[in-house]
């Protein structure tokens, strides 16, 4: 073997080594070499002086800065969202002893028509269709609305909807301003007026989500039980 094919041989030739070795490195790590400053101006000095390195590392930091704003961000807002969701959890199991110790039928309903902090709502009421103008006995602070609005906004067989408007015609005057609405169908009984447990939020969007409106139907289902036992109603 000659002793230029020995000086071409990477495995006899040390520098050769080292810069094949270099060469591997820089294919493996493109991205992570045009991140580094410092490195491309030991490694293309006629093209990044350091004036040009104060630059690109400038960009980097700013960049990286943005990015962690960003992580940081989204982290705050997971946080915030289950920092929600255990409070509304919380607030339902008050709420289902609040309606188990409930002592009369008004108390009962009580705790449906005060149920919008613990809900993370605004507003809450409880509305039952009325053509007369007349609420069922014993049923002080019930909203009445409009022989068929329940089925106009849930349908002849929906349980629940989540909706960006219509405030005002179920929490009066002061849910014109909700931005978001929760309503549930509360069927008592087959010879009971439609009734219709609300929420609302002055927050766009606030009971979006599957688990959210799992849970506030769950709570809906529980008032409407225990409406129907404390007027003796058989199941529907």
């Amino acid at each position: 073997m000659s002793d230029s094919a020995v000086a071409r041989d990477p495995a006899l030739d040390p520098a050769l080594a080292a810069a094949e070795a270099v060469k591997a490195y820089v294919r493996m790590n493109r991205t992570r070499l045009a991140r580094d400053g410092e490195l491309l101006a030991l490694l293309l000095p006629e093209r990044f002086d350091a004036h040009e390195v104060r630059d690109l590392q400038r960009f980097v930091i700013e960049r990286l800065s943005s990015e962690n704003a960003a992580l940081k961000a989204e982290r705050d807002g997971l946080k915030s969202t289950r920092d929600r969701t255990a409070l509304r959890h919380d607030g339902i199991k008050r709420l289902l002893l609040e309606l188990l110790d409930a002592r009369t039928f008004e108390e009962a309903i009580a705790v449906a028509t005060g149920a919008a902090a613990a809900l993370g709502a605004d507003r809450a009421a409880l509305c039952v269709e009325s053509a007369d103008g007349t609420a069922p006995t014993g049923t002080k602070g019930v909203r009445l609305i409009q022989p068929g609005t329940a089925n106009a906004l849930l349908g002849s067989d929906g349980t629940g909807a989540i909706l960006s408007g219509g405030g005002e015609l179920l929490l009066g005057a002061q849910g014109g301003d909700c931005r978001s609405l929760a309503l549930f169908r509360l069927r008592i009984g087959r010879e009971a007026p439609a009734a219709l447990f609300v929420l609302g939020s002055y927050a766009e969007g606030r009971f979006d989500g599957e688990d959210n409106a799992a849970d506030l139907s769950f709570f809906a289902r529980a008032l409407e039980r225990t409406i129907r036992a404390w007027l003796d109603l058989p199941k529907s």
